[in-house]
């Protein structure tokens, strides 16, 4: 520890308040005061600090830098690698007040509506709700939920004022059919069917490598992966129970590589589960680089060819939603939509040199 009793790593670049007006800012605030026990030694602030308020990390930098944690009455920055015995002070609350969704004009492709449902087609690029990660603003901007209160007078209030309407989601980068409830009533119905698994997916994806097998099941628990926290795995104990069938469409031999396109249809709902599936297998979805995919698709060079110049990029995963099958919510009816493939994965599928699919 440097002369003076300073913290490694705290910021005192300027000055930050006197030890009276820290006090009197405590006394009108809600705080937590923390001990860092020996054993969390060498970790870092943040990572300790997400813990032992409960709270995500992302929002534990957020209070970091904020300036809402004091570290022996200092701020002091996310990597801080702490000691032991550190006095640490958090001003106000630990977590994030609740995100009231707001109504935003987003042009949406209404599939289906009545007084009960509607169906969307979500284009990728889209999330369907507010994350917990981000700041309020961008937490709050821009999410289906956002273009649903403008489109729709009454949405279901079952899942909480962030997520009306929705019963379930779509990755952000993939597109699709999503199913939403105008009413609470509805909205248990829809939930049982897709907790009984009584509602019928489809996807198509385009996968690197060809797929040995014309058609198969993956049966793999799937897990929030304990090192890189924004993957799941299915090579961790303890994971919920995931089932995805596949079937190959096609095989493709192209100037940029071999692929496979495949008809999934999933009995479970787990984030991201075809994604993670597919990968497990040794089959990443094409764009899709959390999961091993290479960014830009590369000609090959083969002997005695003229090479194909330049690369092909997806700037999204190429799955997509293509049919959902249920049971009306009130009336019973069987209800079943399907939703052509956007024009950027026709578009890519026609750089592979393969017709498009119907």
């Amino acid at each position: 520890m440097p002369a003076g009793g300073g913290v490694p790593g705290i910021r005192r670049d300027r000055a930050y308040m006197s030890a009276g007006s820290i006090v009197l800012e405590m006394a009108e605030a809600a705080r937590s005061d923390l001990v860092v026990p020996a054993e969390d030694a060498r970790k870092r602030l943040d990572q300790y600090l997400a813990p032992a308020l409960n709270v995500s990390r992302a929002r534990a930098q957020q209070l970091i830098s904020e300036e809402k944690v004091l570290v022996n009455e200092a701020p002091a920055r996310a990597s801080l690698k702490l000691e032991g015995g550190e006095r640490i002070t958090v001003i106000g609350p630990a977590a994030r007040p609740p995100l009231r969704a707001i109504a935003e004009a987003i042009p949406l492709e209404i599939m289906y509506e009545d007084d009960d449902l509607a169906v969307v087609n979500k284009p990728a690029g889209m999330m369907v709700h507010a994350g917990a990660g981000a700041t309020d603003d961008a937490r709050n901007l821009g999410t289906l939920v956002n273009a649903l209160l403008h489109h729709f007078s009454t949405l279901s209030g079952v899942s909480g004022e962030s997520r009306p309407g929705i019963v379930h989601r779509l990755d952000k980068e993939t597109s699709g059919l999503i199913v939403v409830a105008k009413n609470d009533e509805s909205h248990r119905k829809l939930a049982s069917q897709f907790a009984a698994r009584e509602v019928k997916k489809k996807y198509i994806a385009l996968v690197h490598g060809w797929v040995k097998k014309e058609s198969g099941t993956v049966s793999a628990s799937v897990s929030r992966d304990r090192v890189r926290r924004t993957r799941m795995t299915t090579g961790q104990s303890g994971g919920r129970e995931a089932i995805s069938h596949f079937k190959v469409l096609r095989r493709i031999d192209s100037p940029f590589g071999k692929f496979t396109l495949l008809e999934v249809k999933i009995d479970t709902g787990r984030t991201h589960q075809i994604r993670v599936h597919l990968a497990s297998l040794g089959h990443p979805v094409v764009g899709d680089t959390l999961y091993g995919a290479p960014r830009d698709l590369k000609a090959r060079r083969e002997r005695g060819k003229q090479a194909i110049p330049g690369a092909v990029s997806l700037p999204r995963n190429f799955l997509h939603a293509m049919e959902l099958e249920f049971a009306h919510p009130h009336t019973g009816a069987r209800i079943t939509l399907s939703s052509p493939l956007p024009a950027e994965l026709q578009a890519l599928l026609g750089r592979l040199e393969v017709p498009e699919v119907p």
